[in-house]
């Protein structure tokens, strides 16, 4: 009699397990599908929006299979930001050269930005403005520079064209990302009219752009790396105000193509998860080369350069992301 009475027992545990784990794995399915279809639709509508402008497609580079990203020993996540500057014929440049760490175990989350014109040694080329390592060999040659010259090992990179940045800015902020513009800001050139008036407003991914490019005025690039940081802060600022977890894989569809990385669908919702779940307080912030290490120069055959120190650079990001 008590062993019957054990075997019923014995069966209901089962059966209870077994309902357990198939509402478990419908809800896993259930996510998995829903996110699915909410990045393929905000994908669809993004690409049907972009048409021809989006530019940085992973279909005419083979950046993505060249790229070989390394993990941090620490466990931290590091991110080649790389904002480019493709008119035409020309050899795309890179203007904006970041790299983001982001801190799952502390929620922080740290921002270097390297100006464009700092001397380096680039692998296979000798020394040179930094930002020739892209036109060189793409996020891969640039990944190996910041390697030799800093020490820094890099997983992922994120590459947005200048085109990109506006339709992203559109996307996730359709009335204006809010920006206290300190002065009056004017300058016409190939890629285009930047016209913005002293004071606080919300600028549209258009005019955005400009005010983070800007660099007619006595700061000039220095300034102009100030700005990109303060844009960096003010999007992730309005991105999390915008985004939950249930939209987050919808705007990663829609952002997608505008950037071109080596990131996973699976890769960015985990992290977008983490970012939106445990958002950091502030972004902190390094620009190389710092100001008691930098002076103007001018080489032979490369033009204006900043030079450094090169062991002070190095052990100034070692400090910052370590």
């Amino acid at each position: 009699m008590g062993d019957s009475r054990i075997l019923v027992r014995r069966k209901k545990r089962k059966r209870k397990r077994k309902l357990l784990i198939s509402i478990i794995a419908l809800l896993i399915v259930g996510i998995i599908s829903y996110s699915g279809y909410e990045y393929t639709a905000g994908l669809l509508a993004a690409q049907e929006e972009a048409g021809e402008q989006t530019s940085t497609s992973q279909e005419d580079t083979n950046y993505a299979e060249d790229f070989q990203g390394a993990k941090t020993p620490e466990g931290k996540t590091n991110v080649l930001l790389l904002g480019v500057d493709q008119r035409g014929e020309e050899v795309t440049r890179s203007d904006t050269i970041m790299i983001g760490q982001y801190d799952a175990d502390t929620d922080s989350t740290k921002l270097v930005s390297i100006m464009r014109d700092t001397y380096v040694k680039i692998p296979g080329y000798g020394y040179n403005k930094i930002n020739s390592a892209f036109a060189y060999g793409g996020p891969e040659l640039m990944r190996q520079t910041i390697k030799e010259n800093f020490g820094i090992d890099i997983e992922y990179y994120a590459i947005v064209d200048f085109n990109g940045f506006t339709q992203i800015v559109d996307t996730i902020a359709p009335k204006g990302i809010k920006i206290d513009v300190e002065k009056d800001m004017y300058y016409k050139d190939g890629a285009g009219t930047i016209n913005l008036k002293e004071g606080t407003q919300l600028l549209n991914g258009e005019e955005l752009l400009g005010y983070a490019r800007f660099r007619k005025d006595a700061e000039s690039d220095f300034g102009r790396v100030r700005r990109q940081q303060q844009v960096i802060g003010a999007m992730k600022d309005k991105f999390i105000s915008v985004t939950g977890i249930t939209k987050l894989p919808r705007v990663m569809g829609t952002v997608q193509p505008y950037v071109e990385t080596n990131m996973g669908m699976t890769s960015l919702l985990g992290y977008g998860k983490e970012f939106i779940l445990n958002t950091p307080s502030e972004i902190e912030t390094l620009r190389i080369p710092e100001d008691s290490n930098v002076w103007n120069d001018r080489v032979s055959g490369v033009g204006a350069v900043l030079r450094h120190d090169e062991a002070t650079t190095e052990q100034a990001i070692q400090d910052f992301l370590k």
